[in-house]
């Protein structure tokens, strides 16, 4: 598998993937991947597009992506690329939207295994009431990337 560790605003990131993206480790989740690893052209150009979006010169990937996962997460991380650049919904709109109400402590754990956050923004899902909740990168870079959207989405 084809791995490229890259420095952004935030710290080292990884990405993974040959034909498509399956991983993108964040800051404080990396392996040990000695070396920067194979420059592939898709990993060149997911590594681009995330800069990009760091600078807030993009706000949306239309890169291939196959993250591994059952039928219920893929169907969260589908409504969680549904959500608009600059805009959050809570893990009770995403149950509702995945057809599964019930389901909000089942939607924070799709979350929380999402294989490719920022790519698929598990970063725009909030609690109730808007309160900011666990994040694979921590919750400063969830909020560094909660304000990055909402500062680009005010220009």
């Amino acid at each position: 598998m084809a791995r490229l560790r890259f420095e952004t605003p935030f710290g080292p990131m990884a990405l993974e993937g040959e034909t498509a993206l399956t991983r993108l480790w964040l800051p404080g989740t990396l392996p040990d991947l000695r070396g920067r690893g194979e420059e592939t052209p898709l990993l060149r150009a997911a590594r681009e597009a995330l800069l990009a979006y760091f600078a807030g010169e993009r706000r949306d990937f239309d890169l291939p992506l196959a993250p591994a996962g059952t039928d219920f997460q893929r169907a969260v991380w589908d409504a969680l690329r549904a959500i608009p650049y600059g805009q959050t919904r809570t893990y009770g709109e995403i149950a509702a939207a995945v057809g599964r109400p019930k389901a909000v402590r089942a939607v924070g754990q799709a979350n929380h295994v999402n294989p490719l956050p920022i790519f698929i923004p598990c970063h725009r899902v909030v609690g109730k009431g808007g309160a900011l909740t666990g994040y694979a990168g921590g919750l400063d870079l969830k909020r560094a990337l909660l304000a990055l959207e909402a500062e680009k989405e005010c220009r």
